[in-house]
């Protein structure tokens, strides 16, 4: 099984990712960032200035073959990641269901005003990473929307709640 937790920067994707590779079997954290980063530095090399490296169409493409190659060894992938656009994400959830038939995504929602606390409460200043508090705004205000998939209140539930509630979509041979 594929796993994407979508939701805003600073939602608190990645602690609920490691909650939910504790308890699944087998199970492993792939961070489509670190990727994301080499190529937008990469980009610059060669002059061109990339703000948010999902619009490389090259950093979709590879997303997905990395997790193919990392689903062969792990029997559960969970993936978080900030996806406001819903073209990309279909492309994304489109490219797993060619060879995973078990993809299931769901998205952390809350006020951009939990969000916008959070960051600071981790110590990302609001101006000197402006970027991040922008796209935390823009994708609370996206996320809202049906396409979306399953929506997770994560304003003020503790990461146990919200892994049980995942977890409860997950089926049981996955579950181990």
């Amino acid at each position: 099984m594929i796993l994407l937790v979508n939701g805003a920067f600073g939602i608190g994707k990645t602690t609920i990712a490691r909650v939910l590779i504790r308890r699944l079997p087998r199970a492993v954290l792939y961070d489509a960032e670190l990727l994301g980063i080499a190529l937008q530095r990469i980009a610059r090399l060669f002059g061109r200035e990339v703000e948010d490296f999902q619009d490389l169409r090259v950093w979709r493409r590879l997303t997905i073959t990395a997790l193919r190659l990392v689903r062969v060894c792990f029997r559960n992938v969970v993936v978080p990641m900030t996806f406001s656009n819903a073209a990309y994400l279909d492309e994304i959830r489109a490219g797993l269901s060619r060879f995973e038939p078990n993809v299931l995504h769901v998205c952390l929602v809350a006020p951009v005003e939990v969000v916008h606390a959070r960051l600071l409460g981790r110590g990302e200043d609001a101006v000197r990473q402006a970027w991040q508090y922008r796209r935390a705004r823009e994708c609370c205000a996206v996320h809202s929307d049906e396409r979306f998939a399953k929506h997770m209140h994560a304003a003020d539930r503790d990461v146990e709640a919200i892994a049980d509630e995942i977890l409860r979509g997950v089926s049981e041979e996955d579950r181990g």
